[in-house]
Parts: C-alpha cells; structure tokens; sequence
C-alpha cells in the first residue's frame, strides 16, 4: 500500500537549523548485528538532508531505511531566491512512477510524498531543477529482499568445468619491470600479461615492497569500472602502488584485457570497434557472453596474486566500484581465497529483477538486449553476482547508492543477501552511481560517514 501527497508545508524549521542539528551528531554511529547484517545507523534527531543547492530534500529517518507499514516521507526546502521550476519524480524499485509533477515552489518548505508499503522495496526521489539535480532514496526492508530468479540447476557444475580448464592451462606470464618515478625505491612493479581463455589475456600492473619475506603479505586485486577509454577503467601503475606503499602485494587489473600505459588513440579504437557495447556481447549463448571473459580474467588475477611467495595465504581482498563492484562480488563467489571484498555501487546484481517487479542491476541485459528474454535464461545466470555470491563467506563492505539508477538499490540488497559472510552495508540516501560534487556539503559528510569507515575497513584489513 502507497500514498502521496503533494502539498506546502508551513509548520517547518529553518533548513540551515537541520544542517547544524546534522553536524553536531554525524560523528555518533551505531553499529547493529542483524540476521549476519552489519548495518550503519546514523542517529539524527528529525529530518535528514545534507545539500549545499539551492533545492534540498530531507526525510525522517537519518539512514534512509524503514520496516514495512512505516511512513516514508520525503521532503523539499527551497532557498528563498529560487523560483524556478522542479520536476519530481518518485519511483519504486527504480521501476515504478509513483509520483511525476512539475511544480514552480512558493514556499520555502512542502512535503513532496508520503507513502507506506507492504513489501521490501525501494523508495526514491529524483529532481531535476536550474542549475541541478538532487534526490533522496530510502528502502524498506533491504534486508528481505531475495534475487528475481533461482539460479540454474547446473550452476555449480558449470563454474566447476570452468575453473577446472583454468587449472589446466598451462601458465604464461609475461612481465615487463617499470621503472621512474612512480616507482620509488624499495619497491618493484612489473607490467604483467597472464594468458587466459577468456580470450583476451589478463593484464595489469603488479606492485610489492622489494625484499619482504615469504608469506608475509596481503594481497589486493584492484577491478575497474565500465568502459574502455577513461582512467576508471585502465590499470595504473599508481594504482598498485598506492597499496604496495602500505605493505601489500597488489596487481591492479585492468577491464578488458587491454594493453596497458598505450597511446589514448589506442583505446579511442577499442571503444569505438572491439569493445563497442561489450556488456552485450554474446549475451545469448553462455560461452559467448563477455561476462564469461571478464570473470576469467578475474580469476587468473587471483590465482596469480595466491602463487606469489610473499603471500600469507590467508588474507585476500578485492576492491572495485560500478562495473568493478561486480566484479569484486563475483570474485567472493567464485575463489574462496578471496577473504575480504569492498564494493561500491557494485553493477552485475539481480539480472533477473524484473521477475519481481524491479529493475536489474547494469547493464540490465533482460531490459535491454535485443535477444529472445527465454534464451537468456540459459546464458546471463551464470555470470549474475546475486547467483556467485550464495557460495560466499567472505567478509564484504558495500555501499548502495538509495538514488542510484544504474546499479539499482535493490539489486544490490538482493546480491548480497545471499552472501553467508560478515557484511557492512552503507546505504547512502542521498548517493546517485557517482559519490557526490566535490567540495559540496553533500561530498563532505560523504567523506565523513561513509568514505572513512571504507578506508577503516581496508586498514584494518591490511594490518
């Protein structure tokens, strides 16, 4: 059950007044164990919104999340100079339109929606106006949430055969030693080419402290996010060494198998012919889907990383956002040396949520591919991160943007729901897919409440 409403508010208190009332409590967390869930709530006293636009939006529960049957409401404050038209839509499981208006505001204050639900589901709020976007998301009971779609009755034994020919495989590894002064002294980095059935080959760059002892080092896999040509997506050497400085063996892998350090040219070309559309490449037929590559690639970067001798063998970690979230999901489900996972705004989740009404996580295969919706279920299953992560224990930190529409809030609940491991969630209401503006009021709570548990989190890892 859902209502709405629409209307001016006059009996608020002066937003700035919200903002103070914010600040003097942001630093007090609790930290609350439920059903094997480690869930961050952040205790705010009366509406939560964090903005420096000249349109803001609050909500009543600080951390965005509800139990079914409570009242979700959302709310807008204006500055009072701004008379400009907003255009409100709500939405629930980034499927269906709650609400759609356009309005010019003449206060400085209204309640934009007020609604209650029955069953888990997102909740979100998206505006556009002068000068900007903003929104608010909040979700009702995450925690129940389950993937669209079982998973096929061969699935183990599909990854089984896959990981066996892996093992088979003879190796071959090339590397190059770079040198300069991304390099500094006491420490070496290689750039590495793995050969891999995938059918590109693994490639990246792998650093480590020069001179540490045998087993005596964690080891990091660094994943990137979608696309070909940006430096989201390319391995860098400063990127190794960024967790080589802090007493790792790390091997930064980049997305494709692409080569690394090349002319921009180089990767113009694979953008606009090989790697054009990729994410639906062969997305009928399960040997086909590049998905299948990737995840390949994926765990001969792994297994590269256990057969170093500076490895403790015991801690493993991989971190990665967006498409690189996925990944590093995919990676907990599918090696079980991979001990600790941190995942931002992770894609590849609940392929199948549509089956239950919500939109499936990037790149949506069964929302957007041409190809007959029933041949995919004999392909895009097996690569779902919400499927690999049931044979997970490994320790994950995620962070879900409640205003994310391209790797949907509840995709990525119903992914790892199905995990069996110690989970830290950081839902983030006021998050899109990207972190907020830098230098923005909105960036600078970020960097506090959910940006510093993360680096706490790898830290401890590392130590």
């Amino acid at each position: 059950m859902e209502r709405r409403a629409f209307r001016k508010n006059t009996s608020m208190i002066p937003f700035g007044l919200f903002l103070n009332n914010i600040a003097s409590k942001m630093k007090f967390r609790l930290i609350t164990e439920r059903s094997g869930f480690i869930v961050a709530l952040f205790l705010v006293s009366g509406l939560y919104a964090l903005n420096a636009q000249p349109v803001k939006f609050a909500q009543r529960k600080a951390d965005g999340l509800y139990k079914s049957g409570e009242t979700i409401e959302f709310y807008a404050f204006f500055d009072k100079s701004y008379r400009d038209s907003v255009n409100i839509v709500v939405l629930k499981n980034n499927n269906a339109e709650l609400l759609s208006r356009a309005f010019v505001p003449e206060t400085d204050s209204m309640l934009i929606y007020s609604g209650t639900f029955d069953m888990p589901c997102s909740v979100m709020l998206l505006a556009r106006y002068k000068g900007g976007f903003g929104g608010i998301g909040s979700f009702v009971d995450p925690e129940l949430i389950r993937p669209g779609m079982d998973p096929p009755s061969d699935f183990d034994r599909y990854w089984k055969s896959q990981k066996k020919a892996l093992q088979k495989m003879d190796w071959n590894v090339t590397s190059v030693k770079v040198t300069g002064a991304n390099v500094p002294s006491g420490y070496l980095c290689d750039n590495v080419e793995i050969n891999c059935p995938g059918p590109k080959p693994a490639r990246g760059y792998y650093a480590r402290p020069e001179g540490a002892a045998p087993g005596s080092l964690p080891a990091v896999l660094l994943v990137h996010a979608a696309g070909v040509k940006g430096s989201w997506c390319r391995s860098e050497v400063a990127n190794a060494m960024r967790y080589a400085s802090r007493g790792a063996i790390c091997f930064d892998l980049n997305a494709h198998g692409m080569l690394n350090s090349q002319p921009d040219d180089y990767y113009d070309q694979l953008e606009k012919g090989e790697l054009k559309g990729y994410w639906n490449q062969g997305v009928g037929k399960r040997n086909d889907f590049y998905f299948r590559g990737m995840y390949l690639r994926l765990l001969r970067g792994i297994e590269f990383l256990a057969l170093q001798p500076e490895w403790d063998g015991k801690r493993l970690i991989v971190i990665g956002e967006s498409q690189g979230g996925g990944q590093a999901l995919a990676a907990a489900g599918l090696d079980k040396r991979v001990s600790h996972v941190v995942a931002l705004v992770p894609a590849m989740c609940d392929w199948y949520g549509s089956a239950s009404d919500r939109r499936g996580g990037w790149p949506q295969p069964v929302e957007s591919s041409k190809e007959n919706k029933d041949d995919l279920k004999s392909s895009i299953p097996y690569f779902d991160a919400a499927n690999l992560l049931k044979n997970s224990k490994a320790e994950i930190f995620v962070e879900i943007g409640f205003i994310d529409v391209t790797c949907p809030p509840a995709s990525v609940y119903a992914a790892i729901n199905m995990s069996k491991g110690r989970k830290t969630i950081m839902g983030v209401p006021y998050r899109a897919h990207h972190q907020p503006a830098a230098g923005t009021d909105l960036d600078r709570a970020w960097q506090e409440v959910y940006y510093k548990p993360r680096e706490e989190f790898i830290s401890n890892f590392l130590k």
